[in-house]
């Protein structure tokens, strides 16, 4: 069921933004007056399908993709028979270089359209939810094992990232921080300034949303919410407003503090200490194979919540689509310095992960809108076969005054689509590895 979920997701939000993206290619057809013969979400062969106008829709049993066949161009369909004509005045061919550029460029916008009213609309509607830096220096941080790796400690209070004075713990891990130049964290260690530096490539580290739950957290102060009525923690008498101070004479200062030593000492008897209205107390416990003791607790912190208007959600959810752009931008520049493995590369397995096993529907839209960025970020990249090839011709044409020949943007378009197979074959690989090394 999980696995259906994932895909179920994944084919929704694909079809979804697929469809949208050959739309506006469509669209902007239709209004400088080109025929459109065939508009497909999927790839053949053909499930479903139907003709209106001049127009075959279809659904194709290949869900990765989608395309438009516009009539009098070159394009993924290696259709080219009809070139062999003199151009007709409602083909591609025959319209001016600024309208077949408007067309080229319509998936593009509209994919970038989608993505900033997403963000803009989950903004406006959820707003932010989130640990801010005043707690973070109040209480310290829990480093796991990859923020120890590069020297943070629990209990660290981190003061500055790069130098500069951040708003929220997420900030401590975003992509734009992990991806900067000599990038380093300000630290106040029981008093004492420290400098830890952000290795080069240590985006690395986070191939997977399991490990970016393996940096740090913001240490959580607790008390004794309740003992479970017959557990060991209600034989010894633990009450709501008790805080536990140590265990086995090591100090607990965090709710992950006192979760790891109570996992060290399953099924042994600990000594707990605790503190009851300012007096200190002890007792003698049994703890439980699964390391529980049967007892609720109640976090001293809560996040903040912060609401926006829809004036503000419209600068702060373009700000966040945006985001997304520069962030892969500058990703796919070190990745050909080889700080970024090209082991972050995933293809539909990853994606479908990253929609996790639970139909949350934030979520959904969330990672929807992240897609629909990234597409029209990639869509623009100068290949030939996708958008941004065509895009790079037809500039060309504007500036030169002459187009490159058909037969030039055949072969180009057979290269591309050469790539940008061996790219999928590529990014399916990943996928693959991943599930069988757990990366």
């Amino acid at each position: 069921m999980d696995t259906l979920i994932m895909v179920g997701q994944l084919l929704l939000g694909l079809s979804i933004l697929v469809g949208l993206h050959e739309g506006g290619h469509m669209l902007a057809a239709k209004l400088f007056g080109m025929r459109v013969e065939k508009f497909s979400i999927g790839f053949p062969p053909k499930i479903v399908g139907f003709k209106y106008g001049e127009t075959e829709y279809s659904l194709g049993a290949i869900p990765l993709g989608g395309f438009v066949k516009i009539s009098g161009m070159v394009d993924e369909s290696m259709d080219t028979e009809q070139l062999a004509s003199e151009p007709q005045p409602w083909e591609f061919r025959a319209k001016p270089a600024w309208q077949r550029l408007i067309v080229m460029l319509g998936g593009i916008i509209v994919n970038v359209i989608t993505g900033i009213i997403i963000f803009i609309a989950l903004t406006y509607d959820r707003g932010e939810t989130y640990f801010s830096r005043d707690q973070v220096i109040e209480h310290g941080i829990v480093a796991y094992d990859i923020g120890q790796q590069i020297g943070f400690q629990d209990g660290d209070k981190v003061l500055e990232v790069n130098g500069h004075t951040y708003e929220s713990l997420s900030d401590l891990s975003n992509a734009d921080v992990l991806l900067s130049e000599n990038g380093y964290y300000t630290v106040d260690r029981d008093g004492e300034i420290i400098k830890i530096e952000i290795p080069r490539g240590f985006i690395n580290s986070f191939s997977n949303q399991e490990a970016m739950s393996n940096f740090i957290d913001i240490g959580v102060p607790f008390v004794v919410m309740e003992s479970v009525k017959g557990t060991h923690a209600a034989k010894l008498g633990l009450q709501e407003g008790d805080k536990v101070l140590a265990v086995n004479g090591d100090k607990v200062r965090y709710f992950t503090d006192f979760q790891k030593k109570l996992e060290e000492y399953s099924s042994q008897q600990i000594s707990l200490t605790y503190e009851r209205n300012g007096e200190e107390k002890e007792g003698k416990i049994d703890v439980y194979e699964d390391g529980t003791i049967g007892v609720l607790v109640n976090p001293l912190i809560e996040p903040v919540r912060k609401s926006y208007s829809f004036n503000e959600s419209i600068a702060k959810g373009t700000e966040k689509a945006f985001s997304v752009v520069i962030v892969n931008a500058r990703a796919l520049g070190k990745m050909f310095t080889g700080e970024v493995s090209t082991k972050n590369v995933s293809g539909p397995i990853g994606m479908a992960k990253i929609y996790g096993s639970s139909w949350d529907w934030v979520k959904f839209w969330s990672i929807t809108g992240l897609i629909s960025m990234i597409l029209a970020f990639m869509n623009l990249l100068p290949i030939p076969a996708l958008d941004g090839g065509h895009v790079v011709f037809l500039l060309y044409e504007m500036i030169s005054g002459r187009s490159p020949s058909e037969k030039f943007l055949e072969n180009a378009q057979k290269v591309g689509m050469v790539l940008l197979l061996a790219l999928m074959i590529f990014a399916i690989g990943n996928d693959i590895l991943k599930l069988f090394t757990g990366s």
